[in-house]
């Protein structure tokens, strides 16, 4: 403080002298020589002297300001995250910049990992269009705007289908982002949270009671486990073939479970993965008919991995084994399914990464679409057949290396997979790569 007088006190004193040196232009012009003498002077005071002074002092008080400024953020960042309400983020593309811990609860994402996904994928594909204009509008500083969305079921039945949100929308430029923000606010109705209230307290509101399962949960569960049955038999009866097994595998969950089903096989010595089986198109209450693709008496070597993928359309296969006849379905149905047959699964980028890392992958409505490839006219498979939600699984025993992936697709108006039925697959997929262990 006492640093600080001292200049300020000379700094009075300067402009004081500056004041009688402007005054003494009226003197005669052979009388002004001492005069500028004396200005020199004063500059050279200012040099040396209280700029040096003034440059030790701004450090501190720059450091003060940066660290009233730190501490204020972090207390915006917290309250930001500890908010009760859904808040989010967003660029004018919807991509979510930042999102808080309800958020990331309300729209099912892990925290720390919403950033960068484009938010519009949590919401139904109708209210995508509307809420990215208004996000653009809002962007563009041309006021704030409010409309009502509604969410896609998810796959754990957090939530019931089609809960309707609120969305709050208002332009910000944070410092340290480039261009205009949109903070974002969803707020659910009173009915819903009614709803979720009733769910999480028991009669009376005392205690954390579950509610018990209501009959289409009962429902879901029991054919669940039937398909897990159907399974289990179809591995103990099918021969000890690893392109029969997959076969026979793909024939049990294609139509009841999935629209479409691809199998991929490592090829002897750790190779490539190969296309072995590509079915699809019967539609979702196509049965289950039992039959095999390959009879007992047709397989040549048990456990033997194949060289190269079967053909799909009745031909001999490669490796001399004879193809189940493709079945009668429409053109396009049947050009799909070819094109299926024939793709190089080192194209599918979410079938590479399941073999390589060995991780599932379920995704609904995908963003991505060219995730599991394209046709020959470059056109991404899922978007050709209209696939709504994807499952992709590595087949292995609980240790060893994967022996295979297995892809399925659900398309159309068709329910998303849920995590139950992500759970049940990846116990199927556990038995199959046991069994197609030599």
């Amino acid at each position: 403080m006492a640093e600080g007088e001292r200049v300020t006190a000379e700094l009075t004193d300067f402009r004081r002298r500056v004041d009688e040196l402007r005054a003494a232009r009226a003197l005669p012009s052979t009388e002004r020589l001492s005069v500028l003498d004396a200005a020199l002077l004063e500059l050279q005071h200012v040099v040396d002297v209280i700029l040096p002074r003034l440059e030790r002092g701004l450090p501190g008080e720059r450091d003060n300001g940066a660290r009233r400024a730190a501490d204020e953020q972090q207390l915006l960042r917290a309250l930001f995250q500890r908010m009760p309400y859904a808040v989010a983020l967003l660029g004018p593309d919807t991509v979510i910049r930042r999102l808080n811990f309800a958020g990331t609860r309300l729209f099912g994402m892990r925290a720390g990992y919403a950033a960068g996904r484009p938010l519009t994928a949590s919401l139904a594909p109708e209210e995508r269009a509307a809420f990215r204009s208004q996000v653009a509008a809002v962007s563009r500083n041309e006021g704030d705007r409010s409309l009502v969305v509604r969410l896609l079921p998810p796959p754990d039945g957090a939530r019931r289908e089609g809960e309707s949100l609120r969305a709050t929308m208002t332009a910000l430029r944070p410092r340290g982002e480039t261009g205009t923000s949109v903070l974002t606010v969803f707020l659910t109705g009173p009915e819903a949270l009614a709803a979720d209230r009733g769910g999480r307290s028991g009669r009376g509101g005392a205690g954390r009671t579950a509610m018990p399962p209501g009959l289409t949960e009962l429902t879901r569960t029991t054919e669940l486990m039937d398909l897990l049955d159907d399974m289990t038999m179809t591995l103990l009866e099918a021969p000890r073939d690893p392109i029969a097994i997959l076969d026979q595998a793909c024939r049990v969950l294609r139509g009841r479970f999935a629209d479409w089903v691809t199998a991929d096989l490592v090829t002897r010595g750790g190779g490539p993965l190969v296309r072995v089986a590509a079915y699809g198109g019967a539609g979702p209450d196509a049965p289950y008919d039992g039959d095999g693709a390959y009879d007992g008496k047709d397989t040549a070597g048990e456990g033997a991995a194949p060289d190269a993928p079967a053909d799909r359309h009745g031909g001999p296969a490669p490796s001399g084994r004879p193809a189940a006849p493709a079945a009668q379905v429409p053109d396009g149905t049947d050009t799909l399914r070819a094109t299926l047959a024939s793709q190089l699964p080192g194209n599918c980028p979410v079938v590479v990464e399941a073999a390589r890392a060995g991780n599932a992958h379920l995704q609904v409505r995908p963003e991505d679409l060219g995730v599991f490839g394209h046709d020959a006219d470059g056109v991404p498979i899922l978007a050709r057949a209209g696939v709504t939600s994807l499952l992709c699984v590595p087949l292995r025993a609980r240790s060893g290396p994967v022996r295979g992936v297995l892809t399925l697709l659900r398309t159309g108006g068709r329910r998303a997979f849920s995590m139950a039925e992500a759970g049940t697959v990846d116990r199927m997929a556990r038995h199959l790569g046991r069994a197609l262990s030599p």
